[in-house]
């Protein structure tokens, strides 16, 4: 027999026959020899390929090739390996020469997915094969199939789940073109959730004893519609989205146990059917899966905690590149959710939150206006009680951003004032508390860290009332109020918020130098004396120091002289 077209063109009627005969077999595939079918296929795949496109070779094996298909898919007993191959060879088959025969392929590639890929996922061969073929195919697939790959992200994460680690180079080429429209708020908590998947797909293997693939995962409907439009709400407004369970798990009738199944049940499914319930609401979601994990966590699982992160920072640089700033709006709430809910092991848990709160800085510096549209889930992470270094973080990051940013920009005054309100209270909490905590003169091991968390928060915080009330004047004197309040309060606060609260106060005393240190990059056009450090590769400027301002005594506060900073001449 020739291998791969290699042999004379003649040979095409010897591969025709064994086309034909393995149509007229009617004991089906799982008595064919899959694998001389399969390399019949790809020689007369090849020979249709040679030069000009045959048109008549095509046309003859065409109607072969569907009712080998329509066979193998329909075979639900066959789950052979050389069976998913032929099948992703007669694909390919049809991806090229459709055209010609006028074939739709849609049909062909839903049904592999559902009837192959569904049981033959945790098979190595299949599952490099299909990201082979996926991949070569990605171009063509996204032009003509856009809504293809992002339907079945699901079970390609499966596939990457419970292969070896290499299948983790093409599966990172092909994650691109799961992002689609349908599918990008999906597909992050889905890629946040790859380890928790691992473990859904052991448990599945202990609790039914089939390798994982052999059946499908538990399935129920998902309220897509109507969880896409509550995401939005919260986007724009803050609400929270409704939880179905909500009251069973108040009234004490969830329970662990059932939250995990169904967990599981969403992560199992094959197909992206819209949001997923919010199981990790649930206070007892991490203590049960930490249970399940061990203290010795499998090889598989081990592989999916290292690899989430990358295909986390893979889906983050393409949402900043090409997804519009209302995606980016309904998927930051999200992230603000799921910053400290994750399968608890501590090494992952550090690298996926590094992974979200760069996201949530970038996109807060690549489209400022969002501190506006997002400000009431902005209150509510910032206001919200601090019970866990991970909430500190995301409120310590999100209070730089609205300083940064001016609560969105001189044209959201209204915003800013909301945010500045929701710092105000933050500090005067912290304030009360610190007071409280230093009457009771009790210092031990135990309240050190959360006091040096609590000094980057309020640090964080002053600098964001100064900033504010730089870009909107009209706070200023609320912020003076704040800031003085602060600065008098060295006895019970760290020395380092008191100070920067008291360099604060004497630089919002000179509008000009506060306006070109606290305001942004590109300064304020219309202020006057406002310096446009953005220009400094064009214009000569004097940089002083900011840190020696903080030296000197006062009042005034800043009063000193260039023979300060730089010598008397010798």
């Amino acid at each position: 027999m020739a291998e791969g077209g290699n042999g004379d063109d003649r040979n095409w009627s010897m591969w025709l026959r064994l086309l034909s005969h393995s149509v007229r077999d009617t004991a089906g595939s799982a008595s064919a020899d899959d694998t001389t079918v399969l390399q019949a296929v790809k020689n007369l795949h090849q020979l249709c390929g040679k030069g000009e496109r045959n048109c008549d070779l095509v046309g003859r094996v065409y109607p072969h090739l569907v009712k080998i298909f329509n066979r193998c898919s329909a075979s639900s007993s066959s789950q052979k390996t050389s069976t998913g191959l032929l099948l992703l060879a007669i694909l390919q088959f049809f991806l090229d020469f459709g055209e010609i025969v006028l074939h739709d392929s849609d049909p062909s590639l839903h049904t592999f997915f559902r009837s192959c890929l569904s049981r033959q996922y945790a098979d190595p061969t299949v599952a490099a094969a299909t990201l082979k073929f996926l991949n070569q195919n990605k171009a063509k697939l996204m032009v003509a199939h856009p809504s293809l790959l992002p339907q079945y992200y699901p079970l390609l994460l499966k596939v990457v789940a419970w292969g070896s680690n290499k299948l983790d180079k093409p599966f990172m080429d092909l994650l691109p073109s799961l992002m689609g429209v349908s599918s990008f708020l999906t597909l992050f908590p889905a890629l946040l959730d790859l380890p928790t998947l691992v473990l859904a797909l052991e448990n599945l293997q202990a609790s039914s004893g089939a390798t994982p693939g052999t059946t499908s995962g538990p399935s129920k409907k998902s309220p897509a519609p109507e969880a896409l439009f509550a995401l939005m709400d919260e986007a724009y407004t803050g609400s929270s989205i409704a939880d179905s369970r909500g009251a069973a798990e108040t009234d004490g009738h969830g329970s662990a146990k059932e939250e995990t199944e169904a967990l599981f049940a969403d992560l199992l499914k094959d197909e992206n059917e819209g949001l997923a319930e919010r199981h990790w609401s649930f206070p007892g979601m991490a203590a049960a899966l930490k249970a399940l994990m061990g203290s010795n966590p499998s090889e598989r699982l081990q592989h999916a905690l290292e690899l989430a992160p990358s295909l986390l920072r893979i889906y983050f640089t393409i949402a900043l590149r090409d997804v519009n700033d209302s995606l980016l709006a309904a998927l930051l709430p999200i992230i603000f959710q799921r910053v400290d809910a994750m399968l608890p092991d501590p090494k992952f848990t550090a690298q996926a939150q590094k992974v979200l709160l760069e996201f949530i800085m970038a996109a807060f510096h690549q489209s400022p206006h969002l501190v506006a549209v997002l400000k009431k889930p902005l209150m509510d992470r910032i206001g919200q009680p601090h019970t866990s270094s991970a909430k500190t973080e995301l409120a310590l990051q999100l209070c730089w951003a609205v300083g940064e940013h001016g609560g969105g920009g001189l044209a959201y005054k209204t915003a800013a004032r909301e945010l500045f309100e929701t710092l105000e209270l933050l500090l005067y909490e912290n304030l009360a508390s610190s007071r409280m905590k230093g009457n009771t003169k009790q210092k031990t091991e135990d309240t050190k860290g959360p006091a040096v968390s609590q000094s980057r928060l309020l640090c964080s915080v002053v600098t964001a009332i100064a900033k504010l009330a730089t870009c909107h004047r009209e706070l200023s004197p609320r912020a003076l109020v704040c800031l003085s309040k602060v600065a008098r309060s060295q006895q019970v606060l760290d020395k380092s918020v008191w100070r920067r609260a008291h360099d604060f106060i004497g630089l919002m005393h000179e509008p000009a130098m506060c306006s070109s240190i606290l305001g942004p990059p590109t300064g304020y056009p219309n202020r006057s004396g406002s310096v446009q450090w953005s220009e400094g590769g064009t214009k000569a400027v004097a940089s002083i120091p900011f840190y020696i301002l903080g030296e000197k005594g006062g009042p005034p506060f800043h009063d000193f002289a260039l023979s300060d900073i730089i010598g008397k001449a010798s």
